[in-house]
Parts: C-alpha cells; sequence; structure tokens
C-alpha cells in the first residue's frame, strides 16, 4: 500500500500569495478610477468599491489559500483603488 500523498501543499508559497495581491492591486485600479467619478456612497461607487471581491474570494479559494491572507488581499485592492482615484484625479488637473 502507497503513502499518502497530498493533493495540494499544506503552506501556501508566497509568490502565489503575491500574485492574487498583485491581482488585487491591478484590477482595482481601474475600478480606483471609475469610482472617483462617481458621488461618494452612491450605487455606482459601491459597485465600484466592491466590485472586485468576488474574483478575489475566488481566486483565493481556488488556490487554496487560508483566511490569514484576507489581510493582505484588502490591502491591495485599497492601495489599487487609491492609485486608480489618484490617476483621475491627475488627469483632471492636466489642461
Amino acid at each position: 500500500m502507497t503513502g499518502y500523498v497530498p493533493t495540494f501543499p499544506l503552506q501556501v508559497p508566497w509568490a502565489l500569495m503575491a500574485l492574487i495581491g498583485g491581482a488585487a492591486f491591478t484590477v482595482n485600479i481601474p475600478l480606483g478610477y471609475a469610482r472617483e467619478g462617481f458621488r461618494r456612497f452612491s450605487v455606482g461607487w459601491f459597485v465600484c468599491v466592491h466590485l472586485s471581491v468576488p474574483l478575489i474570494a475566488w481566486l483565493r479559494l481556488v488556490n487554496h489559500v487560508s483566511a490569514w491572507g484576507i489581510p493582505a488581499f484588502v490591502a491591495c485592492a485599497v492601495v489599487g483603488q487609491i492609485a486608480g482615484g489618484k490617476l483621475r484625479r491627475i488627469g483632471r488637473a492636466r489642461p
């Protein structure tokens, strides 16, 4: 009889966490850009802030990343939102 071989590693490699964080950041840049055009706390603003959450959750679950990674992914998403909003403000300031 052969020994037990797990189908996925017990610890998630940091590179995988970095890829999911990078995806969260990248997806949120255009959403932050769009969010800047909506009035604060409107339906459009709310959609732009939360639209990437299902994708990030799906990436986390498919790759067997534990819940300990959620704060890092949320931080990457927030930084992406801020960067996208900043890009829109910079573009608006140019003549």
